[in-house]
């Protein structure tokens, strides 16, 4: 059994230390609105943050997590820079597909966290391999820079 807090809550969870988070998300615990891309931590689909770090979860052991504390697209909106981003995301209907943008959100949402007025640079190193196949990057960039002006 191991202890993970996950979104604020506690769970008590029966896998082993090297599966890694992902699949906890989705198959035990059953929020399933973190997604499987790639497998191998490199398209960005799977991002939750840990400790409010950006971090892909399908290569992510729980045995790792320790008592580090994990927040997934299911409650990201709950924290200010989360609510921006989902509403931008929203306001210039970013999505295409759908497919990747719990990732993306994650990603943005750590980045202004921690940078409130990201530039270019900024933005690009921080969404660096979150893939979206759909090709959004514009509004994707343009989402970003406004949810970076709300108040």
């Amino acid at each position: 059994m191991s202890q993970l807090t996950v979104n604020g809550v506690v769970h008590e969870v029966d896998a082993p230390p090297d599966m890694p988070l992902l699949w906890v998300l989705r198959d035990l615990l059953k929020l399933t609105g973190t997604k499987f891309g790639c497998g191998i931590a490199q398209c960005g689909a799977c991002t939750v943050h840990v400790d409010g770090t950006p971090l892909r979860s399908c290569m992510l052991p729980i045995g790792a997590l320790g008592s580090r504390a994990v927040t997934t697209i299911e409650a990201v909106g709950k924290m200010p820079a989360g609510r921006k981003v989902q509403q931008a995301w929203l306001d210039l209907e970013v999505i295409q597909c759908g497919y990747c943008q719990s990732g993306q959100i994650m990603s943005a949402a750590a980045l202004l966290a921690a940078t409130p007025d990201p530039d270019d640079a900024d933005i690009n190193a921080a969404m660096a391999g979150n893939i979206c196949r759909c090709g959004t990057y514009v509004r994707i960039r343009e989402a970003i820079k406004r949810a970076a002006k709300a108040v």
